[in-house]
């Protein structure tokens, strides 16, 4: 039995904890805030997450929570034209074992932090904000701001995209500003014409920009995520924003997506970021996990996912202490090729998206063109996952 020191009590280290706990070891998750809460408003979670979330125990309370789509609209933000959908039903959840599901962010950590404190095996503890980490032969020490120290058999690090752990043993600097803003707000769903309830992620795609909406908290809420290459080029987020602004960087997509947009209040706006790949994310006893190992844009909607992954493939390896470098380096190369894929992934996604005039016209037609079952084949790679090594890294 191992004692792993988990810094971060965000989603990923959370579920590393309880992967740790499941196998018989305990996990001690050190979280810098003065409690465990999670910000923000809906993440997406493919068949892909929902499995890692049923192998930790915790898939059939995330899918009563969660509102169940029936596809993924693609959308001419210019013209209105509905161009093609991803159906998300029938086929598609025996194709892929699971349904796709969207669910309020703060509703999925609860669940872990409940989880995690129901395990004898795992202390949760607040206010401690790492630094660093020091290692020797036989353990690794967490560096804490003030001066304190938590040794254990080992370390993962899953302090997000600014990763104190990251710092220290990749040493890559600040991350990449990839030069695009997303505004986020929540309304609720009765605010909404029963016309535009739709029950589908729906994307708007336009010149340089796009707009991303669906529901969450079990449909009580709207989603709105418009987004938009504005050249910015330093970090901000959760920065507030006036609603006329948003609303003239978007004055060019359709009325009815114009109409969605105009209903948001308390907008605030996020500069994206992510970093590139990492051959190595490992070093002795200590490891990282989902953003501060593979940070990627939202755009394919699997950052949680890799971090669950991250987080079952981690439970599955980790054995007697003295395994622990070792096991440590299979994780990395097991995990690398699939999560890299992703990371390009998701960025090239805005070639999709933000075209304009002839370009747009050809993608329409591209896209139009596609089956069901095309498209199923298209994620198969992603969404179907069931293990979460180099499986799935490659066609």
């Amino acid at each position: 039995m191992t004692r792993t020191v988990v810094v971060g009590g965000g989603i990923g280290g959370l579920a590393a904890a309880l992967a740790l706990a499941r196998r018989g070891h305990r996990a001690v998750v050190l979280e810098r805030a003065d409690e465990f809460a999670e910000i923000g408003a809906g993440i997406q979670l493919a068949p892909n997450g929902l499995h890692a979330l049923d192998l930790l125990g915790l898939g059939d309370a995330v899918r009563a929570r969660a509102v169940h789509i029936d596809e993924l609209r693609f959308m001419d933000g210019v013209t209105g034209a509905h161009v093609a959908s991803m159906p998300l039903t029938g086929t598609y959840r025996r194709r892929f074992g699971n349904p796709y599901v969207v669910v309020h962010r703060g509703e999925l950590h609860r669940l872990l932090v409940d989880a995690c404190r129901r395990s004898a095996a795992i202390e949760l503890r607040t206010g401690s904000r790492a630094t660093g980490y020091s290692q020797d032969g036989s353990g690794a020490t967490v560096l804490l701001d003030g001066g304190g120290r938590v040794t254990a058999d080992a370390v993962i690090g899953a302090d997000g995209i600014r990763s104190a752990i990251r710092r220290q043993l990749v040493g890559d600097g600040e991350p990449r500003v990839s030069g695009i803003t997303v505004y986020r707000t929540v309304i609720p769903m009765e605010r909404v014409p029963e016309e535009l309830r739709w029950n589908a992620v729906t994307w708007w795609a336009g010149p340089g920009r796009h707009f991303v909406h669906y529901a969450i908290a079990g449909g009580r809420y709207l989603n709105l995520a418009p987004s938009v290459e504005n050249g910015v080029t330093e970090s901000f987020a959760g920065v507030p924003v006036d609603r006329e602004r948003v609303r003239g960087a978007f004055a060019a997509l359709d009325g009815t997506a114009q109409r969605l947009i105009a209903l948001g209040e308390d907008w605030k706006s996020w500069a994206l970021v992510d970093r590139d790949p990492v051959d190595r994310w490992t070093d002795g006893r200590v490891t990282l996990l989902g953003d501060a190992a593979h940070p990627m844009l939202h755009y394919a909607a699997q950052g949680a996912c890799q971090a669950l992954e991250d987080a079952v493939v981690l439970g599955d390896l980790l054995d007697d202490t003295d395994a622990i470098p070792d096991r440590f380096e299979k994780y990395n190369a097991e995990r690398h090729d699939r999560t890299a894929r992703i990371t390009h992934a998701a960025r090239a996604s805005t070639r999709l998206w933000h075209p304009a005039g002839a370009e747009a016209k050809a993608r329409n037609e591209m896209l139009s063109a596609l089956s069901g079952t095309d498209l199923h084949d298209h994620v198969a790679w992603m969404h179907g996952a069931r293990e979460f090594g180099t499986v799935g890294a490659r066609p």
